[in-house]
């Protein structure tokens, strides 16, 4: 019975999280666009960027009161650095596989020397990839909600359906910015489902970053990764290709490690 009543109570913490995570970040997003602000702007990105973790702090301590034993807030970096390593490295061995994938499909890489106060390609590769270390706190705002709150929370005991629930549940909460200049499909509704099933290889990988190391830290990192590697240097790399291609490119290579990671029941725990 005490089991039950723990696995019930931390269930009841999921309305509000999936209210407060919406609510204050859609609020930003579209009250950000409507005051005129482009939400290209990583400043005007940050307040609905860490709703997420308000949601889950206040969820964690004052609707449930079940506290942060669970929420891998330790570094860990002793045991975790393999992981840790990966997170950091990854995002650019998936630009290179993306590279290659659009490549296959006909598409022109354009060159990465240049493009940044005159930099050299792997200067600027290196550059980024220094740089995500220092903004991997932000990306917390992020994980602490998603991977490290909502993924235990969802279908308890079963880390397969929890991982693709919150991967789509974390597609949706992105869905207004395809409306208010944050990213500009051609076609919306392809567009979304495209965008939706990165969204999920992503939650997939992530999870396992963050099973494997204990550390929701370990996440961060590679959202941020994904997002001032990953997603900036395949955009200049296909800056000619249209947006929903790229995503279909970006997408292919973290599917096939996706599936690999969910063939091979790398997700329990």
């Amino acid at each position: 019975m005490g089991g039950m009543t723990v696995v019930k109570t931390r269930a009841s913490g999921l309305p509000v999280f999936l209210g407060l995570a919406f609510g204050l970040a859609w609020l930003g997003m579209v009250g950000a666009w409507a005051l005129g602000f482009s939400l290209v702007n990583p400043l005007v990105q940050l307040p609905f960027a860490f709703a997420p973790a308000l949601a889950a702090l206040v969820v964690r301590r004052w609707v449930t009161g079940e506290g942060f034993a669970d929420a891998g807030l330790r570094l860990r970096l002793r045991t975790a650095w393999p992981q840790y390593l990966m997170a950091w490295l990854g995002p650019a061995a998936l630009v290179a596989a993306t590279a290659a994938v659009a490549v296959l499909f006909g598409a022109h890489l354009a060159p990465l020397d240049g493009r940044f106060g005159g930099l050299p390609g792997w200067a600027l590769v290196a550059v980024l990839l220094l740089v995500v270390p220092l903004l991997t706190p932000i990306y917390w705002g992020e994980e602490f909600g998603w991977t490290s709150y909502l993924r235990q929370r969802v279908f308890p005991g079963r880390p397969v359906a929890a991982t693709l629930s919150t991967g789509l549940i974390w597609a949706v909460w992105h869905y207004p910015l395809a409306f208010v200049g944050y990213i500009e499909f051609e076609n919306v509704a392809l567009g979304l489902a495209v965008w939706t099933v990165s969204f999920v290889c992503q939650e997939i990988l992530l999870s396992w970053l963050r099973v494997r190391s204990g550390s929701v830290w370990t996440a961060s990192l590679a959202h941020a990764g994904n997002n001032m590697v990953l997603a900036l240097l395949v955009g200049l790399l296909l800056a000619d290709v249209s947006v929903t291609t790229v995503t279909v490119f970006t997408t292919i290579p973290m599917a096939v490690l996706a599936a690999w990671v969910l063939a091979t029941g790398r997700l329990r725990p």
